[in-house]
């Protein structure tokens, strides 16, 4: 192989994988509403949320700071959380499924609409963890 297309392709290979989009669902009602219902979704799984993370609130008084004159979030929280059932499980099959705990459920409010989303998790064991977040957040949209 030549030194250019050996180069080019160990670029390639060290290239980290795209992210997929993370997985959102539109609330109808208001952002204290809808993080009021994840919050009593992920009880009501049994868990318990271990924080909450006030992004929208972080980001609005910092930006000044940061010369930033955009507004990215009317609101935005973050409920982390973890589930020791799930997580031995997928831990078992892979120990490296480690960096995907604590897993989180996101709320925003942008330009006036609320949506609740989680990330896509890859194929295989982490699928068992975001059929559990689908199962929240599509019982936290029916609230």
């Amino acid at each position: 192989m030549k030194p250019l297309g050996l180069a080019l392709t160990l670029t390639l290979l060290a290239a980290p994988a795209l992210a997929e989009p993370p997985i959102t669902y539109p609330y109808e009602g208001s952002f204290a509403d809808a993080t009021f219902a994840v919050e009593n979704a992920i009880i009501g799984q049994g868990l318990v949320v271990d924080h909450t993370s006030h992004v929208g609130e972080m980001l609005a008084r910092t930006g000044s700071d940061l010369g930033a004159t955009k507004e990215i979030f009317e609101a935005a929280d973050v409920f982390l959380f973890c589930s020791a059932t799930l997580s031995r499980e997928v831990m078992e099959a892979d120990p490296l499924n480690i960096q995907h705990c604590p897993y989180a459920i996101f709320v925003t409010q942008i330009d006036g609409k609320v949506q609740i989303g989680h990330r896509d998790y890859p194929e295989g064991p982490m699928e068992a963890v975001e059929q559990l977040l689908k199962t929240i957040a599509t019982e936290a949209t029916a609230f």
